[in-house]
């Protein structure tokens, strides 16, 4: 009895897979990964005498051990934490009460609303941080006036101008501009829970802001940690309205200093302070390592969720 034929061709290789693939990748090397690999080069060297030596781990030992460096950049990622924390205690719950609200197929005009909020979002930063500046400024600006509209000019105060309110305030001017953001996505991910989990819940008198805590809000946790992180992310890179807003010195007295801004004075100088590409590269590979242990803190509880789900 003859036997089965088996084949033995090797499976084809997808070479259309190489060919879309390929562009974005030798992109993304070019504009990410062969810069990131060079600033961490750049950062085990210095300039001794004109020539570029090997200093191995000095110049972090300079930036934790110094002094004057250290105290600079511990204000700075102490800043950056208090920006970051502002976000998820304020942008995100109003994004997600946002989207909870638009998603209500009864509201009218929802498309108008979400369009309007999400409008700041395509501004350019420099728009964003000096017409804030203006509104906010106690010479010209309309916010006193705007307060005394209304009874309440006594609560005015030059906010960006305080020590202890400028970074709370520009964090705050950073939430008007990106909850759109987080009320996009919330909403896209409420929209794509099943019509039949909804009514199955009304079935049980599960209904109104009761089904959006015992129903929804469980099943869009995994948009609500992508959202997380990608604010740790942004915040730990934010630069644009920090500068815009108060200048590479991100007054006053440094309150509002954050390592984007620490970074940029360093690497390129500013007025009277030279600029140090090594000991900069130093300060971004510091905030690399920060976000890396950020992204693998969350990566390490979302898999674990799903270990302990699937047991």
């Amino acid at each position: 009895m003859p036997g089965t034929a088996v084949s033995s061709a090797a499976p084809k290789f997808r070479w259309h897979i190489v060919v879309f693939l390929a562009p974005a990748v030798l992109v993304y090397t070019a504009v990410m990964i062969l810069p990131l690999f060079d600033t961490l080069r750049l950062a085990l060297y210095d300039e001794v005498e004109g020539q570029r030596v090997f200093v191995g781990l000095e110049n972090f030992r300079t930036l934790f051990g110094d002094p004057n460096w250290s105290r600079q950049f511990w204000n700075a990622l102490a800043n950056n934490f208090w920006f970051f924390l502002i976000h998820m205690a304020v942008q995100n719950p109003i994004g997600i009460a946002l989207a909870a609200i638009l998603s209500n197929p009864r509201l009218r005009f929802s498309g108008f609303y979400r369009s309007a909020i999400f409008i700041p979002t395509i501004l350019s930063f420099v728009i964003v941080g000096f017409a804030w500046k203006l509104i906010l400024s106690p010479i010209w600006g309309i916010a006193p006036g705007m307060l005394d509209a209304i009874g309440l000019k006594s609560l005015f105060a030059p906010w960006l101008g305080r020590e202890e309110t400028a970074l709370t305030t520009l964090a705050l001017i950073s939430v008007w501009q990106f909850v759109g953001i987080p009320m996009m996505l919330i909403y896209a991910a409420l929209l794509s829970i099943p019509d039949e989990i909804l009514e199955a819940g009304e079935c049980d008198g599960v209904t109104g802001l009761s089904a959006f805590w015992k129903i929804k809000l469980p099943l869009i946790l995994p948009s609500i940690g992508i959202i997380s992180i990608l604010t740790f992310v942004a915040n730990f890179n934010a630069f644009d309205l920090i500068y815009a807003a108060q200048g590479a010195l991100a007054g006053p007295d440094f309150s509002s200093d954050i390592l984007g801004t620490f970074l940029y004075r360093t690497f390129f100088g500013f007025q009277l302070q030279l600029g140090d590409p090594h000991m900069g590269s130093a300060i971004a590979s510091a905030m690399f390592a920060v976000i890396l242990i950020g992204v693998c803190i969350y990566l390490f509880g979302i898999q674990t969720r799903i270990r302990r789900y699937q047991l």
